[in-house]
């Protein structure tokens, strides 16, 4: 019987693995792949306190090494459920069933990809799903935007302060996103919107040099030369597994507010799964600190 079961080896759940161990509480980390979730391929972090320039590896590796060393126990295995049990609950994996007083979910949300050839080997050399993480890089630079919600055109508008010129693809002819924000890129000389489009190509050298944009309409195709992609299509939250116990939004993220507590006593969301309008690693490494701190008051207390 652990004290807190975490699952997801990410900045929040090896944050909230940090506070639950200072707290002398015994925890198991469970994680399916590899720890640093998706910080571990971003080459560059430049936004978060005190490291001014750091690896999404390193950073990972040093959080990793940094809750191993305060005795978190690291166990490599996909979870698929939890039950239960009141006081009690079950977290059941591809292997085995663990049994724990309270648990953080932790799993984090994965990028909606384009889904077209080289897109996955230029993340980092030119492709990015973060503007307010990466925009800083392309700074006098021609970059373009490819989605028609609120992030896209949020991300659209941050980076026109910082670009040459912003290009931003939609696939249809109107915008999905808030008209406030729309009328105020179209007061911007150095935004151009590119309508009824998609991104069928990548070119590139060692970085991306240029994309090719098609008219749905007209099947006809237009390069245009950009140093980089901001892909804002959606993003797919991994939170299907735990569906049947845990209430999600329509959009399937954890219904938990800033105090990560979800619908269900002893059982909490942290980091990029959870319903919130900032996702960044400095707002998952709180979530992390913020769910701990309740799964360590609720373990005490049963």
């Amino acid at each position: 019987m652990y004290d807190i079961v975490i699952i997801g080896a990410g900045p929040a759940g090896l944050t909230a693995a940090i506070y639950a161990r200072r707290a002398s509480k015994s925890v198991l980390v469970l994680e399916a792949m590899s720890y640093g979730g998706q910080i571990i391929n971003t080459p560059d972090i430049e936004n978060y306190p005190v490291a001014a320039h750091i690896s999404g590896y390193e950073f990972a590796t040093k959080v990793y090494e940094q809750a191993q060393a305060l005795g978190a126990e690291f166990i490599f295995e996909k979870a698929v459920g939890i039950k239960d049990n009141g006081a009690a609950k079950e977290v059941v994996t591809t292997d085995n069933t663990y049994e724990c007083k309270a648990v953080i979910i932790a799993t984090g949300s994965e990028n909606r990809k384009l889904g077209i050839e080289n897109e996955e080997k230029l993340v980092g050399r030119g492709i990015s799903y973060c503007a307010t993480c990466d925009g800083a890089f392309y700074r006098n630079k021609k970059v373009a935007v490819v989605g028609g919600g609120n992030t896209a055109l949020e991300d659209a508008l941050y980076l026109a302060d910082l670009a040459e010129t912003v290009y931003l693809i939609h696939r249809r002819d109107a915008f999905r996103g808030d008209d406030t924000t729309v009328n105020a890129l179209k007061q911007r000389e150095n935004v151009k919107f590119v309508y009824n489009s998609t991104v069928t190509k990548l070119n590139a050298e060692k970085r991306l040099t240029s994309i090719e944009v098609t008219d749905k309409n007209t099947g006809e195709t237009q390069t245009i030369e950009v140093n980089g992609l901001f892909v804002a299509v959606g993003r797919i939250p991994e939170n299907q597994n735990f569906a049947q116990l845990i209430s999600l939004d329509e959009a399937g993220y954890i219904k938990a507010g800033e105090d990560c507590i979800t619908n269900v006593p002893g059982i909490y969301a942290a980091g990029d799964n959870r319903v919130k309008n900032v996702r960044q690693l400095v707002t998952a490494a709180a979530d992390g600190a913020v769910a701990a701190t309740e799964a360590v008051k609720f373990a005490s207390a049963h």
